[in-house]
C-alpha cells in the first residue's frame, strides 16, 4: 500500500528537490511539484526528479481559465504523466468537464477552498457561504463533472466524504504535526486526525523539509515519524 503522505517539493533548487526524494522514498510515494517549480524547470525538471526513482507526481498547477484553455493546458502536460493535476473547482462545471475529457488517465483534482484563507478572507472576496459550505458545494460540483480527486482543508474533509463517491480521493493540505509551526496555513489539523476524518492523502512540506538543513537522515526520520503516527 502506498504512503498517504505527499511531500511538497517547495524549493527553487532542482538538485535539492531530487535529494529530498532520494532521502524520503522509504516513507513517501507521491511528490508535489507546484507552479513556481514547474514554470522554472518544466518537463525537463520532472525528468530529472524521476532519476531519483519512480514516484507518483502531484502536479499542482491550479488551472483556472475558460474551458478550452484549461483543456489545452491539461493536454499539454499529459505526456508528463502526473497522477494528480489540480484545477480550481470554482472555474465551474464546464471547465472541470473539459479538463477531465482532455486527459482521462489523469486524476483531475479539484481545489475547493485554499487552506491559507480564513473565513473573513472568503467573505471579503465575495463568497456568500462559509468555508465548509463552499467547499462541500464545490466538491460536489466538480466530482459530478469528472474530477476524481478533491483538495480541501482537513476541517471540510469529513463533510465532503459524506457527499462524494467512495472512489473519490480526498487530499488535504493544512496538516501539521503537534508542535509544528503553522507557516501560512490558517486552518490546520494533525496528520492522524486528518486521516481519521476521511482524507486519503496529506500534503506536507515544511514539517519534513525543514529538517534537510540538519541532515538527510533527519529529514528521512521526520517523514518516517509522521507516517508511523497515522
Amino acid at each position: 500500500m502506498k504512503s498517504p503522505i505527499i511531500l511538497a517539493l517547495d524549493t527553487k533548487d532542482l538538485n535539492t528537490a531530487k535529494s529530498w526524494i532520494e532521502c524520503t522514498r522509504s516513507s513517501i510515494s507521491t511528490y508535489k511539484v507546484g507552479l513556481e517549480f514547474f514554470l522554472k524547470f518544466g518537463e525537463a525538471g520532472i525528468s530529472t526528479l524521476r532519476e531519483a526513482g519512480d514516484f507518483d507526481l502531484f502536479l499542482d498547477l491550479k488551472l483556472h481559465d475558460i474551458p478550452n484553455t484549461v483543456a489545452g493546458a491539461v493536454g499539454s502536460v499529459e505526456q508528463i504523466n502526473p497522477r494528480f493535476l489540480t484545477i480550481h473547482a470554482s472555474g465551474g462545471g464546464e471547465m472541470v468537464a473539459a479538463a477531465a475529457a482532455a486527459a482521462p488517465k489523469i486524476s483531475i483534482t479539484a481545489v475547493t477552498i485554499l487552506t491559507s484563507l480564513s473565513e473573513k478572507d472568503l467573505f471579503e472576496i465575495g463568497y456568500s457561504h462559509n468555508a465548509l459550505e463552499s467547499a462541500v458545494a464545490l466538491a460536489k460540483l466538480a466530482t459530478t463533472k469528472g474530477a476524481r480527486s478533491v483538495v480541501c482543508s482537513p476541517f471540510e474533509v469529513g463533510a465532503i466524504r459524506n457527499v462524494v463517491a467512495d472512489e473519490v480521493e480526498l487530499i488535504t493540505p493544512g496538516v501539521r504535526p503537534v508542535g509544528a509551526d503553522l507557516g501560512d496555513q490558517k486552518r490546520v489539523m494533525t496528520p492522524a486526525d486528518a486521516i481519521a476524518a476521511g482524507a486519503n492523502f496529506l500534503v506536507i512540506g515544511r514539517p519534513i523539509s525543514q529538517h534537510w538543513t540538519t541532515s538527510p537522515m533527519a529529514m528521512s526520520d521526520a517523514a518516517a515519524k509522521i507516517l508511523d503516527s497515522l
